[in-house]
């Protein structure tokens, strides 16, 4: 997907751990059998925590087996089987990864070119869930529109994709789907355009691309945007991790939830750190992985 969200690893438990790599590499699967081997290239790790998430408060329990792949021949490794969720997951994976190539290449961005790698998978995915298609395209569309009106408020540049979160998981959960949830993904949503945006903050900046937060602040490095507006930032994501937090109390979890706990109360606070003063002793560790 955007490929932001991982769990604080040195605060996760092995149980988690384990189930979390199991869930990764059950979601290469599951890309493969929605939208081709192509579209396994596009597997992120936002994808297990997706997985994590709706099939915990989906009341679908994930079977886990060992299997061999690709990758690893020799050794059978835990990984969750294939169902209907998390087949969803990988096309809506899929889906988002080709929009994002496509945007790339019309910045002039090199890694737009491979586009085409996706274009079956994306064809297979939107036949299977034309729905997400629609949802994914209409977020796309309000975002080209921002992007090209120059839009310099921050809370409404976020509000596509965010908008979009709440919508996917609105689709996905189908009768589990509640008011907490939909406002949980939409922070979420809301917190992945913010840490996209400082990721590429130097980078848009030096090749005169768009970015909400450069239009907002008008400061030529992150490091300055972050000096000069560090407690407007500080202030915009305590904010969002306050309203998660919230939210995730208020929702029904059918099993064990200290994985995704631990990602959204530890882990997501720990990337924005990183992302807004760059690396510092916590957290290097997930870096790595």
């Amino acid at each position: 997907m955007f490929g932001y969200i991982n769990p604080s690893t040195p605060n996760l438990f092995i149980k988690d751990d384990i189930l979390y790599k199991s869930l990764y590499c059950g979601m290469c699967k599951s890309i493969g059998k929605g939208c081709g081997n192509t579209a396994k290239s596009a597997l992120t790790y936002d994808t297990a925590f997706m997985s994590a998430m709706l099939h915990n408060i989906g009341n679908c329990d994930v079977k886990i087996e060992k299997r061999r792949c690709a990758l690893h021949l020799i050794k059978r490794r835990p990984m969750a089987r294939p169902d209907e969720i998390s087949v969803l997951i990988g096309c809506m994976n899929t889906m988002l990864a080709y929009y994002k190539l496509l945007d790339d290449r019309a910045d002039g961005d090199k890694k737009g070119f491979f586009a085409f790698l996706l274009r079956r998978g994306f064809k297979r995915a939107k036949k299977r869930h034309p729905a997400l298609a629609e949802i994914i395209g209409e977020s796309m569309r309000e975002q080209s529109r921002l992007e090209e009106a120059g839009c310099s408020i921050i809370e409404e540049a976020c509000d596509p994709t965010a908008i979009m979160m709440k919508k996917l998981s609105d689709y996905a959960l189908g009768k589990y789907a509640t008011e907490d949830t939909g406002a949980l993904f939409y922070d979420i949503g809301k917190w992945i355009y913010l840490a996209d945006a400082l990721d590429d903050y130097d980078k848009d900046v030096k090749k005169g691309r768009y970015n909400v937060l450069f239009n907002a602040f008008k400061n030529p490095t992150k490091a300055e945007a972050a000096a000069e507006h560090g407690e407007e930032l500080n202030f915009l994501f305590n904010a969002l991790f306050a309203d998660m937090r919230a939210r995730l109390s208020n929702i029904k979890f059918h099993f064990n939830h200290d994985l995704t706990d631990n990602i959204i109360l530890i882990g997501i606070p720990t990337r924005t750190r990183r992302l807004v003063y760059g690396r510092c002793g916590e957290g290097k560790k997930e870096d790595k992985e």
